[in-house]
C-alpha cells in the first residue's frame, strides 16, 4: 500500500506545473534521393547546354577550322574574326533599324492599350463591351491571313519601304493582347480608389496617370516587352513591306546572310549571337514584370 501512495506521490509530483518532463524524441524519415528527377533535369540541361555551346564556339573558330573539326570540337585557336566580319559589314545598319522599329512598336501599343483598356473599364457601355470584343476577336486573326490588305493599305498610304511600313501592323498586331492584358490589370483596381479621386475632383486624365498607370505598372511592363519581342522577331511585315537595304532588320539580315555567308558558318552564328545579346539583356531586367503581368490576365 505504501509503495502504491508513493508511486501516485511521485507522479502526482511529476505532472505538477514547473516539473521536468522526458524530453519527446522526434523521428525524421530519412529523404530518399529522386534518382528520376535528377536524370531528368540532368537530360534538360544537355538539351539547353548543347546548342549555346554549339553556337558560341563556333563563332570562336575560323571557317577552315569548323569544317575540318566539325560543330562539337573545342576551338583549337580562339579568334573573334567571325565577329570582325559581321561588324563590318550591314550588320550595324540592321541593328540600328530593328532598335527603331522595336522601341517605336512598343511606345504605340503601350500607350494605345492603356487608353483603351482604360475606356474599356470604366466605360459601362454596350459599346465599350463590343469594342473589347473585336480586340479579342483580333487574338484568332493570324498576320498570314490579312497581309494582302495590309500590303494594299501601305501602298495606298505610300508608306512601302519606310520603317513604318512595319511598326503600324506590327504594333496593331500586338495590341490585343495589351488589351486583353491591361482590362485584366485594370479591374483588379479598387472601386473606392476610383471613387475617392473622383470626389477630390480629379478629371479622367489626372485619374488615369496618377492612379492606373502607377497601379498597373506590371501590367503595362508586360505589354511592352510582349510588343517589343514581336517587333524584334517580325519577318513577314519587314519581308513584304519593305524592299531596299536601307529599311532591312535584323531577321531579314540574317536571312541574307545565309546567301553571303553560305561557306562561312562561325560568321553567320556570330550575327545570330549580336543579333540574341539586346533583347536577351532587356528580358532579364524585365522579366519579373513580365511573370506578373501575366498573373493578372485571369483577373474578375
Amino acid at each position: 500500500m505504501t509503495q502504491i501512495l508513493d508511486k501516485r506521490q511521485s507522479g502526482h509530483q511529476d505532472s505538477a506545473p514547473g516539473a521536468r518532463r522526458p524530453a519527446r524524441r522526434t523521428f525524421r524519415l530519412p529523404r530518399r534521393a529522386n534518382y528520376a528527377a535528377g536524370a531528368g533535369a540532368l537530360v534538360w540541361l544537355v538539351i539547353v547546354v548543347v546548342p549555346l555551346y554549339v553556337l558560341v564556339a563556333s563563332t570562336l573558330q575560323d571557317r577552315q577550322s569548323y569544317l575540318d573539326n566539325g560543330p562539337l570540337s573545342l576551338p583549337t585557336d580562339p579568334n573573334l574574326d567571325a565577329y570582325q566580319t559581321v561588324l563590318e559589314g550591314d550588320f550595324p545598319r540592321y541593328l540600328l533599324n530593328t532598335l527603331i522599329v522595336t522601341a517605336a512598336c512598343a511606345a504605340i501599343a503601350i500607350t494605345l492599350a492603356v487608353t483603351i483598356s482604360y475606356s474599356v473599364v470604366r466605360t459601362r457601355s454596350r459599346l465599350s463591351q463590343r469594342v473589347f470584343q473585336l480586340f479579342l476577336l483580333g487574338l484568332a486573326i493570324p498576320a498570314q491571313a490579312v497581309i494582302i490588305p495590309v500590303y494594299l493599305i501601305i501602298t495606298e498610304l505610300q508608306l512601302y519601304d519606310t520603317l513604318l511600313a512595319i511598326i503600324l501592323p506590327t504594333a496593331a498586331f500586338s495590341l490585343p493582347v495589351g488589351v486583353l492584358i491591361l482590362v485584366g490589370t485594370m479591374r483588379d483596381i479598387d472601386e473606392e480608389l476610383y471613387e475617392s479621386m473622383a470626389l477630390d475632383g480629379a478629371s479622367q486624365t489626372r485619374i488615369l496617370l496618377q492612379l492606373v498607370v502607377p497601379v498597373s505598372r506590371a501590367g503595362i511592363s508586360t505589354v511592352g516587352v510582349f510588343s517589343a519581342l514581336s517587333a524584334w522577331n517580325g519577318f513577314l511585315f519587314p519581308l513584304i513591306l519593305t524592299q531596299s537595304p536601307e529599311t532591312r532588320v535584323l531577321t531579314l539580315g540574317l536571312y541574307d546572310f545565309v546567301g553571303e555567308f553560305r561557306i562561312d558558318i562561325p560568321a553567320l552564328l556570330a550575327a545570330v549571337v549580336l543579333s540574341i545579346v539586346p533583347i536577351f539583356t532587356a528580358y532579364l531586367f524585365a522579366r519579373r514584370q513580365l511573370i506578373n503581368g501575366l498573373m493578372g490576365v485571369g483577373g474578375r
